[in-house]
This record gives C-alpha cells, sequence and structure tokens, in this order.
C-alpha cells in the first residue's frame, strides 16, 4: 500500500478531521482514508454505462457525426 502525507494543514481543518473521526469511531488517519474513497470513487460504481450514455445532452443532428464521404481516389502504381 501506498502512503500520502498532506503537509500544511490548517489547524482547524486537523480538529475538524479528529472531531469527525471521534463522531465515526475510527483514527484521524483512517477517517482520512475513507474521506478520500468517498470524494474519490463518487460516480465511479454509481452510474452504469447506460446510464452514462443516457445522461448525455442530446445536441446536434445525426449528420453532424456522420463519417465525411470522400470522392474515391487514382491509385497509382
Amino acid at each position: 500500500m501506498r502512503q500520502l502525507i498532506v503537509r500544511n494543514l490548517d489547524d482547524e481543518l486537523v480538529l475538524a478531521l479528529k472531531r469527525r473521526a471521534a463522531r465515526h469511531g475510527r483514527s484521524a488517519e483512517a477517517e482520512h482514508r475513507a474521506i478520500l474513497r468517498e470524494v474519490l470513487t463518487k460516480g465511479l460504481v454509481e452510474l452504469s454505462f447506460k446510464d452514462f450514455l443516457a445522461s448525455m445532452p442530446d445536441v446536434g443532428l445525426d449528420e453532424d457525426f456522420a463519417p465525411p464521404r470522400d470522392m474515391p481516389r487514382e491509385v497509382s502504381w
């Protein structure tokens, strides 16, 4: 497992982390891991591929996404 060191945190932020950890009955380090996991994985597992596609805006016409049809070129031998 990797380690992450976060430096130069405000005292108020550290105190808030420790209080939150105490409310959840875990160490500040475990709380830090839980916060990172919650924030960084949010939305990744909640949305299926189908839902992701359905959430895309319905913009443009089908012709806007059609590949260009070039005229055939002569082949040189």
